[in-house]
C-alpha cells in the first residue's frame, strides 16, 4: 500500500506543478559554493577566486573529464560574482576585475561547449555576502538574466522576511517566465521558513519553482551529510510526496571529491541523493578529483536511478542498530509492480563491516515473481530474489550497499 500511495501522490503533485517544461528530471551539474565559497582575492588565490577563469576552467573540465558525457549539464555561479553597485540604468553587473568579459560572454563560452549556464541572486536587498539583491528590481533583473542567456537561476533568501518571500519568490518566477527565456528556477524559500519554524506551502512552491532547498547549507563533513539525511527521513511524510518531474526537493550539493568524506561516505552520499531524486550539483575542484571518487560521480547506473522518469522520491524504510534501509520505486514497472533502488546504510563507527539481513516483503518489495538484484557499486553481481527471500549484506562503517532491484514479469 505504501508504494501505491506514493505513486498516487506523485501524480497529484505533478498535476499542480509549474509547467515550464524544465527539470523533468533532477538537474545535474556543478555549483561553486561549497568548494569555493566567496574567495574574491585573485592575487592571493588566482586559481580559486570567483572569476570567469574558474568557471571557464570548470566548463572545460566538465567536457574533458567526461562529466558532460554522463549527463552533467549545468555550470553554476554562486554568490560573490557581482559588483557592489548596479550600473547607471539600475541593472546588475559583475565585478569588472574578476569578470572582465561580462556574464553574457561567459554564458556564451559555456554554451559553446554544449553545456548550460547558471547564476545566483538573492531575493532580499542584499545577497548573503552583501552584494546587491533583487528586491525592488525583480522585473529588470529577470530580464537582465534572460539577456545574458542564463539557463538556471538560484535565488537565495538572505535579508528578506518570510512574508516578503511568499510574495516575492512567485513574483520573480512570473517575471522569469515573461522573458520567454527557459530558466530553471531554484528557490531557497522553504529553507528560510524552516529556520523560522514556519511550514512551507508546497503547493505554492510547486507552482513557482523547479526545485527548492529544504534545509541548511551542506558543509564538507560527514556529520553534515548525516544531518541532511536525518532531516529528509524524519520529514519524509511531509515533503517526499511533493517531488516529481519539474519540481524537486533539494538536499544541497554533492561534496564528493573534496576533503571531508571518505570513500565509503562518498558512496553513501551519492546513493542517498539518488534515492531522494535530488539535484546532483557537484561542488569540488574537478581537476583534483581522484579516480575512485570520479568513478562514484560518473557511475552511470546510479545516475540512471537519480534520473528515473517516474520521478518518485524515495524514503527511509527502517533504522535499527544504526543501520538504515532506504528504497525508491523506479522503472521499469512490470505487471503494475515497480522496480526499486535499495540502499542499506551504516551509521556505525565500530570498525568492521556490520551484517544486515533484510526480507524483501518487509521493505515493500512484494512482486510475486521476484526481482533481479544488481549491486550498483560492484558490477556483475546479480541474483534473483523473491518477496520471502532474505537479502544478506555486510555494510562498511558509514558506508552503503546499493542495489537496483528490477521487477520480474509473469511468465504467462
Amino acid at each position: 500500500m505504501l508504494v501505491v500511495w506514493i505513486f498516487a501522490a506523485t501524480i497529484v503533485a505533478t498535476a499542480s506543478a509549474l509547467d515550464n517544461g524544465l527539470a523533468l528530471t533532477p538537474p545535474l551539474g556543478w555549483l561553486a559554493w561549497e568548494r569555493f565559497r566567496c574567495i574574491t582575492d585573485c592575487d592571493q588565490f588566482p586559481d580559486e577566486c570567483i572569476s570567469e577563469q574558474l568557471f571557464k576552467r570548470t566548463a572545460d573540465l566538465m567536457v574533458s573529464e567526461g562529466y558532460k558525457d554522463v549527463g552533467y549539464q549545468y555550470v553554476i555561479i554562486d554568490d560573490c560574482w557581482l559588483s557592489t553597485e548596479r550600473d547607471s540604468e539600475g541593472r546588475l553587473q559583475p565585478d569588472p576585475n574578476r569578470f572582465p568579459s561580462g556574464i553574457k560572454a561567459l554564458a556564451d563560452y559555456v554554451h559553446s561547449l554544449g553545456l548550460k549556464f547558471g547564476i545566483y541572486e538573492d531575493f532580499g536587498n542584499y545577497t548573503c555576502a552583501g552584494y546587491p539583491g533583487v528586491m525592488g528590481h525583480l522585473q529588470i533583473d529577470a530580464q537582465t538574466l534572460a539577456d545574458w542567456e542564463v539557463d538556471y537561476i538560484k535565488l537565495d533568501g538572505c535579508y528578506a522576511e518570510p512574508e516578503e518571500m511568499a510574495i516575492g519568490y512567485p513574483e520573480f518566477g512570473l517575471y522569469l517566465n515573461e522573458t520567454g527565456r527557459p530558466m530553471v528556477y531554484s528557490c531557497s524559500w522553504p529553507a528560510y521558513l524552516e529556520f523560522s519554524g514556519i511550514e512551507p506551502d508546497f503547493e505554492a512552491l510547486k507552482k513557482t519553482c523547479n526545485l527548492w532547498r529544504n534545509y541548511g547549507d551542506i558543509g564538507d563533513a560527514w556529520a553534515d551529510v548525516e544531518d541532511i539525511m536525518n532531516f529528509f527521513a524524519t520529514n519524509q511524510d511531509k515533503i517526499a510526496q511533493h517531488a516529481g518531474p519539474g519540481h524537486w526537493n533539494d538536499p544541497d550539493m554533492l561534496i564528493i571529491g573534496n576533503y571531508g568524506l571518505s570513500y565509503d561516505q562518498s558512496k553513501t552520499q551519492m546513493a542517498i541523493w539518488a534515492i531522494l531524486a535530488a539535484p546532483l550539483l557537484m561542488s569540488t575542484e574537478l581537476r583534483d578529483v581522484k579516480p575512485e571518487f570520479k568513478a562514484i560521480l560518473q557511475n552511470k547506473e546510479i545516475l540512471a536511478v537519480n534520473q528515473d522518469v517516474l520521478g518518485i522520491q524515495g524514503r527511509r524504510i527502517s533504522r535499527e542498530s544504526d543501520i538504515e534501509v532506504w528504497t525508491r520505486p523506479i522503472s521499469p514497472v512490470v505487471d503494475a509492480n515497480f522496480s526499486f533502488a535499495v540502499a542499506i546504510v551504516s551509521h556505525r563507527t565500530d570498525g568492521y563491516p556490520y551484517p544486515k539481513t533484510v526480507t524483501l516483503k518487509d521493505i515493500g518489495l512484494t512482486n510475486p515473481n521476484g526481482y533481479v538484484f544488481e549491486d550498483l557499486y560492484v558490477p556483475g553481481e546479480v541474483e534473483v530474489l523473491l518477496p520471502d527471500s532474505q537479502l544478506n549484506v555486510r555494510v562498511n562503517p558509514t558506508g552503503v550497499v546499493f542495489f537496483k532491484a528490477t521487477t520480474v514479469g509473469s511468465s504467462s
